[in-house]
């Protein structure tokens, strides 16, 4: 199985908010059975190679983990934990080919602001997706970290303590405001600045974006990078200098071809047909859509993105001025 390419921000103890895929959107548990191997593989994985796992959910198609690298780094975990979970299911399920997307996508994350924000959004993925109808009942569902947080399933490799001790010393106040919390941040919804990095993320908006260039301001961005432009350029500064060099530009080309492609793939239209410049009206409004996110949200060159849609520059710059930018 293809395993994730390019350069990554590998160093041990980094803390990243991990996804993982099945290919075109298809499952990757299909029971029960499944399920706990998956999750048998992570907590084997995990202990072998000193990754601390600190919040996790299973769903039907997808996987988040929030969790430090160890001395290997995250790369040889998630190869570990994919390629031999995969070569289980398909013996399994006698099937062959990819079970997961060619890279899974994870997110460098500054820890003080987003932490206890990320363990809350991974771990209410089942009550969002309808898989649990309460937080009650999640408190008992055995395919999130929430569970095991609160003690009701015990895994020894999800550091829980280290959770745990956000909110005190004491196990059981501990506990009741970690659940408190919890329950505070579920009325958020889905939240898009916890699975992606980037400029516009980080500081608030595109609004505070403008603000900052009119008082000729700069701040350091990177879509592979959940934080402050201070913690970002702290990030990049500590790695080598061809990742540093490589990576931003690496970061959004592969992150603008992953939404086109998903985004053809969830309204139904063709991607050769949208590249290929086609005036339907359903390529056209796609088009708009990816133009603005590409350079609203990613940063991208006008070039850059018109080179993916199929359109010229200027028809970019058009949409872009229709926004009212």
């Amino acid at each position: 199985m293809p395993m994730p390419r390019g350069a990554r921000l590998d160093a041990p103890g980094t803390l990243h908010h991990v996804m993982v895929r099945g290919i075109e959107g298809k499952s990757i548990v299909t029971d029960d059975e499944d399920r706990s191997f998956f999750v048998l593989r992570m907590g084997e994985v995990a202990s072998a190679t000193g990754t601390s796992i600190h919040a996790w959910a299973l769903m039907n198609n997808h996987a988040h983990i929030l969790l430090k690298s160890g001395a290997v780094g995250l790369s040889t975990f998630m190869r570990k934990l994919l390629t031999g979970y995969a070569t289980w299911y398909n013996r399994r399920h006698k099937r062959h080919g990819h079970l997961f997307q060619n890279r899974y996508k994870s997110i460098v994350c500054e820890e003080e602001p987003y932490f206890l924000r990320l363990v809350s959004y991974i771990h209410l993925n089942p009550l969002r997706a309808g898989l649990v109808d309460s937080l009650e009942e999640l408190e008992s569902y055995p395919w999130s970290g929430h569970a095991m947080v609160m003690n009701r399933i015990q895994h020894e490799w999800l550091d829980r303590n280290y959770v745990l001790g956000y909110f005190g010393d004491r196990e059981l106040s501990a506990r009741q405001a970690y659940l408190e919390f919890v329950a505070s941040e579920s009325g958020r919804g889905r939240q898009p600045e916890l699975t992606g990095g980037g400029l516009i993320r980080s500081i608030g908006g595109w609004s505070e974006l403008k603000s900052l260039r009119k008082r000729q301001q700069k701040q350091f961005s990177d879509e592979r990078i959940l934080g402050s432009g201070e913690f970002v350029k702290e990030v990049l500064d500590e790695a080598e200098d061809t990742v540093k060099d490589r990576l931003p530009a690496i970061a959004v080309e592969e992150e603008a071809r992953e939404r086109l492609q998903r985004m053809c793939e969830d309204s139904g239209v063709n991607l050769q047909a949208l590249q290929g410049g086609s005036r339907k009206r359903e390529c056209s409004e796609l088009r708009k859509r990816l133009a603005l996110e590409y350079i609203l949200e990613l940063g991208m060159t006008y070039a850059g993105a018109a080179r993916l849609l199929g359109i010229s520059a200027a028809a970019v710059n058009q949409i872009v001025k229709r926004r009212g930018m």
